[in-house]
C-alpha cells in the first residue's frame, strides 16, 4: 500500500512540475510570452501599415460615408416599416487636420489599433500558454476553448461597435447642432479616439462572459446570486447602453442593451455550468 501511495506521489510530482518553477522562471516564461505576443502585434500593424488606403478610406472613414453598409440597411428597414427619417443623405460634418505631424501620427495610431485588434486571439493564445501548466488535466479540459471562445466574443463585439455603435453615434452626434450658426468640424484624433473607444470598448464588454466564468471558477459569483440580482443587472446594463449610445432613442439603445442582457443570461449559464462541475468533483471527493 506504502508502495503504491509512492508511485502515486511520483506521478503527481511529475503532472505538476511545470507549475513549480521558481518566481523567477516564471518572470522569464511569462517574458517570452508577452514578446510573441507583440510580435505578433508588430506583424498585424506592418500588414496594415502596408494595406493603409484601404484600411483608411474603407475601415477607418467607413462610419463617416453615408453610403455606409449600416445607413444602407437602416435606409431600407425604415422603407420596410413606413417610417420616415432613416434614410441618410450625408453626415453634417467635416473632419480637419489641425497640427503639423497629424496625419503621420494618425496613420501610425491607426495602424497599431488594427494590429491590436488582430493580434488579440494570439494574446490570448500565450496567455493560455502561460497559464496552462498550472492547471490539473481536467481544469485544463474544462477550460480548453478560453481562446476560441473569447476571441469569438471580442470579434463579435468588435463587429457589433463598428458596425451598429459607432455609426449610430457618428449619425446623432455630427447631426446634432443646436444653432445653425454652428458648423459641426471635427479633428481626425477626435474622430479616431471616438471610433476606437467605441468599437475597442464593446469588444471588451463583450468579454463578459469569460469574466462570469473566471469569477465563478474562483468562488466570487455563482448562478443562483446572479438570477437574484438580475433586475438589479437589468438596470446597470440599460445605463452602460445609454453611456455608451449618445443618441437619446430608445430603439438604438435597446439594440444596444439587447445583446448585453442576452451575454448576462448566458453568463448565468456559464456559472450554473461551473457550479455543477464543482459539485461534482466535491462528490468525487467525498467518495474516494
Amino acid at each position: 500500500m506504502s508502495d503504491n501511495k509512492l508511485l502515486n506521489a511520483i506521478k503527481d510530482k511529475g503532472k505538476t512540475l511545470e507549475s513549480e518553477m521558481s518566481f523567477f522562471e516564471h518572470l522569464e516564461a511569462l517574458r517570452w510570452h508577452l514578446i510573441r505576443a507583440a510580435m505578433s502585434i508588430v506583424v498585424f500593424t506592418s500588414v496594415a501599415f502596408w494595406q493603409y488606403d484601404f484600411i483608411f478610406n474603407d475601415v477607418i472613414m467607413g462610419p463617416f460615408n453615408p453610403k455606409f453598409w449600416t445607413y444602407r440597411m437602416m435606409c431600407k428597414l425604415g422603407n420596410l416599416l413606413h417610417m420616415s427619417g432613416w434614410c441618410l443623405d450625408k453626415i453634417n460634418g467635416k473632419i480637419i487636420n489641425t497640427e503639423m505631424a497629424g496625419q503621420f501620427t494618425l496613420q501610425i495610431n491607426s495602424c497599431v489599433m488594427i494590429g491590436v485588434i488582430l493580434g488579440f486571439p494570439y494574446l490570448l493564445f500565450e496567455i493560455w500558454q502561460f497559464i496552462k501548466p498550472a492547471l490539473h488535466e481536467k481544469e485544463r479540459k474544462a477550460a480548453s476553448g478560453f481562446v476560441f471562445y473569447a476571441s469569438f466574443l471580442f470579434i463579435l463585439g468588435i463587429l457589433f461597435g463598428y458596425f451598429i455603435i459607432a455609426p449610430e453615434s457618428i449619425r446623432f452626434l455630427a447631426g446634432y447642432t443646436i444653432s445653425p450658426m454652428i458648423q459641426n468640424t471635427f479633428t481626425i484624433d477626435s474622430y479616431l479616439s471616438s471610433v476606437a473607444t467605441l468599437t475597442l470598448g464593446t469588444g471588451l464588454v463583450f468579454e463578459l462572459p469569460i469574466l462570469i466564468y473566471i469569477l465563478a471558477s474562483i468562488g466570487i459569483l455563482n448562478a443562483p446570486f446572479m438570477r437574484r440580482t438580475r433586475r438589479y443587472a437589468i438596470v446597470l446594463i440599460l445605463i452602460i447602453a445609454a453611456i455608451i449610445t449618445p443618441t437619446p432613442d430608445m430603439i438604438t439603445m435597446s439594440v444596444v442593451a439587447a445583446p448585453l442582457l442576452v451575454l448576462y443570461e448566458i453568463g448565468i449559464m456559464v456559472a450554473a455550468a461551473v457550479g455543477k462541475r464543482k459539485a461534482l468533483k466535491s462528490e468525487e471527493l467525498m467518495n474516494s
